[in-house]
């Protein structure tokens, strides 16, 4: 579908772009279901079936609800890896990264205790505003964080929101703000002095990094760890993004019904100040469920 969209007619473009874009969905939902949400008759996704060589919208649609087990992924094994393993160097190089990265994902996710993640939750929200901190490679966490989380709670502030030092946006902050500052080896000073700044000024502090000891002064209330371990030369960064998508899933779930509207609420101004593209003369999809992080 991918290759062939280009040359489908409108409403069969309208119906492989859906399908594209929610494979979960179409798996799952009836026929008519699933032309409802779209916008076209359940006729178009039987002519899509046929364009697309399956005898039959069942048929069509099989691959996609067999797909759904990629759910249960640990349970499939790792027959791929040594089957990418035996096929040539670049095979076996990226079996080797994907191993990799898969260690450091289990092991962060494992080195995270529910009661540690339930703390780093309860001082976020409790705070009047949080401030996520990180500088050069780490920054890409803490905008992400920031970007996501600020939806769950309006309190969350980036530092340094432009070019300049964290410090500056701590100035004004007290006891009743908290700091949640990213920083893995080699540790940014730039981070050490924002943490040592608002320890000083009565913030709690949260920290996300791969020791719990990394500068003297040094002293979090919460310390989320991970794993950064990498085959290259700088650290991998798939186990911090595991923990972090793990506490914005906290962060939205505290945050209830209002953090709900909030997502919501930032979805329709995007949709309509056209902040994403859409093809002008394909019919809207009726319902999407992301949020558009």
């Amino acid at each position: 579908m991918r290759r062939d969209i280009d040359d489908l007619p409108t409403q069969l473009k309208a119906a492989a772009k859906y399908i594209i874009d929610h494979p979960g969905d179409f798996g799952i939902d009836p026929i008519r279901v699933t032309s409802q949400k779209i916008g076209v008759s359940p006729n178009v996704l039987v002519r899509l079936a046929d364009k697309m060589g399956f005898d039959g919208f069942n048929a069509f649609r099989q691959p996609f609800r067999s797909a759904l087990v990629t759910d249960a992924e640990e349970k499939l094994g790792q027959d791929w890896l040594d089957q990418s393993d035996k096929s040539g160097n670049y095979g076996t190089a990226q079996a080797e990264f994907a191993r990799n990265e898969l260690n450091v994902v289990s092991r962060s996710l494992r080195l995270l205790e529910p009661e540690t993640i339930g703390a780093a939750t309860q001082l976020i929200m409790q705070s009047n505003r949080c401030y996520v901190t990180a500088t050069r490679a780490s920054y890409a966490l803490a905008y992400y964080f920031h970007y996501a989380g600020r939806m769950a709670h309006p309190g969350l502030k980036l530092a340094p929101r432009h070019v300049g030092s964290a410090i500056d946006d701590l100035l004004g902050a007290d006891e009743r703000d908290c700091l949640f500052a990213i920083t893995v080896q080699p540790y940014s000073s730039d981070t050490i002095q924002a943490m040592r700044f608002a320890k000083k000024q009565g913030l709690k502090l949260i920290m996300m990094s791969d020791s719990d000891v990394i500068a003297p002064g040094i002293s979090a209330d919460v310390v989320l760890p991970v794993s950064t371990r990498s085959l290259h030369h700088f650290s991998s960064f798939s186990g911090a993004m595991a923990v972090l998508e793990c506490l914005l899933g906290h962060l939205v779930s505290a945050g209830g019904d209002a953090a709900r509207d909030r997502v919501e609420l930032h979805l329709k101004a995007r949709e309509d100040t056209g902040a994403y593209w859409q093809p002008s003369r394909l019919p809207r999809v009726k319902k999407i469920k992301s949020p558009g992080y």
